[in-house]
């Protein structure tokens, strides 16, 4: 790590936060990455790992995003063994290491302590020491040179670099770059998507993008016990809550995210705690930005009191879960949180320890790609289990990374109906897979960047599918290793030959990822590689079943061996929502 370290004391981990004790007006790297997020994280590890001198900035103090910074500790997607690979197949492994390790609720197989993920990543940073984290910064300005972007400006510092990756929450790189990107619903005249609205309505006006949730940690302080009262938030309406479980119970409801240690991640979906009551304010300004963020806050707020107060007071607000921040006041009086003066157990209802440290975004600012990911390109082959493999016009395979989640949309009130994507196995529905193609990744005119988290090149209707955990940190790994490959090269994104990139994933010699995905081959079996390789180069005879003629191999119903097979339960029938 260059310069020093100071640590932040979240319950019983140390978590560090890397500081540069060296005149940070300018720094220069070969790859910046632009959030901390899944997707960032995995970027950042894999460029880093293949040797390109890569600096990763995050807001927030934890990296990982999804899985840890905004509590969903209960990812969704990619259960089967032959998906458990690359970097995300290695934090399940890691989980599995720890002390509580995994659990079981019924909305995901792998449940855990959000502070061990973020513990696992921050010991993933600090292993590389090319690899330079620094927290507490938020980008500023793009900084380019006629099409390409050369750096980024931070509140304290500059970075230079020869590639940026978009990492952020909410593609603000695109927004602040003027980089082309969507936002919003698209009609069915725009691609013929069969479950995008024919015209504007009720639902697309109210809700432009899916509610965000901002996750709470609730725990069972056992019958005898006395949990303190959770406050009312300023708002507070407990009757828009009423009913949110009755079709469940209270243990099922509880359930849904339990976790080790008798807490449960509160995420919600049916009169619970998504929010999305003015949505757009998210990209309208920053003032905007946090009134919608304390008003999500605090609904979440009114929705564990509402718990409290129905099922007692044995159930309350977790303790010492994420790192809080003092309150400090700026000029003109405002009272915000100070992210780089975090601290722990200050009491406040913005900044008790027991919620995230930000919503958990289901949708962003959509790249306008080379290419755009659509309905049709997640839906399974008639008659089939899977989605066909993307290819150019050239018949070229472009797959960097496996996706198989339902496609799930969030709006507080309202939906709209879905062509099916799931499939039945191990007593439970599960997605269909489908592929990311590495062109949804690449600006349509801008070069040195690429994009690595939900603000890939997708539509709003298929984004319901690409923007689950597991998807994401696979396209971070497919982004990092990119951009390392450019700079190994000298070229720019574009000019990247997939397949190269392709290659390089399936022989990572730390993560290996699949690419093509086959039901009946687990990375561990002697003809994993030679099927990979023989459908990147025959996209066209890729199966509509998803199981590749091997011998020795299970079929889709199976959950194979190692890994998933020891993950799995039969469980719940339920598909899970998230």
């Amino acid at each position: 790590m260059v310069g020093g370290e100071r640590h932040l004391k979240t319950a019983n981990y140390q978590l560090p936060i890397t500081n540069y004790q060296l005149p940070m007006n300018e720094l220069n790297a070969d790859i910046l990455v632009v959030g901390g997020g899944t997707g960032g994280t995995a970027a950042a590890v894999q460029a880093a790992s293949r040797g390109a001198k890569t600096i990763l900035i995050s807001e927030f103090p934890w990296l990982g995003g999804m899985l840890t910074t905004a509590g969903v500790s209960a990812p969704d997607g990619n259960e089967l063994a032959a998906f458990q690979t690359g970097l995300w197949g290695a934090f399940l492994k890691k989980l599995q290491q720890q002390p509580g390790g995994l659990d079981r609720a019924w909305v995901s197989f792998f449940t855990y302590d959000p502070r061990i993920g973020a513990e696992i990543f921050a010991d993933w940073v600090k292993q590389l020491p090319n690899l330079y984290w620094i927290a507490g910064q938020t980008p500023q300005e793009v900084l380019k040179k006629g099409h390409k972007i050369v750096g980024v400006r931070f509140e304290d510092f500059t970075v230079h670099a020869q590639i940026t990756l978009d990492a952020t929450e909410l593609g603000d790189l695109l927004a602040i770059g003027e980089i082309p990107y969507r936002w919003g619903w698209e009609f069915q005249a725009e691609w013929g998507e069969p479950s995008a609205p024919i015209a504007p309505n009720i639902l697309t006006e109210t809700y432009p993008v899916q509610a965000p949730t901002w996750v709470v940690i609730m725990e069972d302080f056992g019958a005898d016990a006395i949990a303190p009262e959770i406050p009312a938030p300023p708002i507070d309406n407990p009757s828009q809550f009423v009913d949110a479980w009755d079709n469940y119970g209270p243990e099922k409801f509880l359930n849904y995210g339990r976790l080790p240690g008798n807490r449960f991640m509160i995420n919600w979906p049916i009169r619970g705690n998504d929010y999305g009551e003015g949505v757009n304010r998210l990209i309208e300004s920053e003032s905007s930005r946090r009134e919608f963020l304390q008003e999500s806050l605090w609904h979440t707020q009114s929705f564990a009191r509402f718990i409290q107060n129905q099922l007692g007071r044995r159930y309350g607000l977790a303790e010492d879960i994420f790192p809080t921040f003092k309150m400090v006041k700026s000029q003109d009086g405002e009272i915000f949180t100070d992210r780089q003066s975090p601290i722990t157990n200050y009491q406040s209802p913005i900044t008790n320890s027991a919620f995230a440290l930000h919503p958990y975004y289901r949708e962003s600012r959509r790249l306008q790609g080379l290419d755009t990911i659509k309905e049709q390109d997640i839906l399974p082959i008639a008659s089939g289990n899977a989605a066909s493999l993307p290819v150019n016009a050239n018949g070229e395979c472009l797959a960097i990374a496996i996706a198989n989640y339902a496609n799930d949309h969030h709006y507080t009130s309202g939906n709209i109906p879905l062509q099916p994507k799931s499939l039945r196995w191990g007593g439970r529905w599960t997605g269909t897979p489908f592929t990311i193609p590495y062109t949804c990744l690449i600006p349509t005119e801008t070069d040195g960047l690429l994009t690595c988290e939900k603000n890939i090149s997708v539509s709003h209707i298929a984004n319901g599918a690409t923007r689950l955990q597991p998807a994401v940190m696979g396209i971070g790994q497919a982004a990092g290793m990119a951009a390392a490959l450019c700079i190994e090269r000298g070229i720019e994104p574009r000019e990247l030959p997939v397949r190269v990139l392709q290659e390089a994933l399936l022989q990572d010699p730390i993560a290996p990822a699949a690419i093509v995905p086959l039901f009946n081959l687990t990375p561990n079996h002697p003809d994993w590689l030679y099927w990979q390789r023989y459908y990147l180069d025959r996209p066209a005879e890729y199966p509509a079943s998803g199981n590749c003629p091997c011998k020795g191999s299970g079929g889709a119903g199976e959950r194979g061996g190692g890994g998933a097979g020891e993950l799995l339960s039969g469980g719940a029938l339920e598909r899970g929502s998230s």
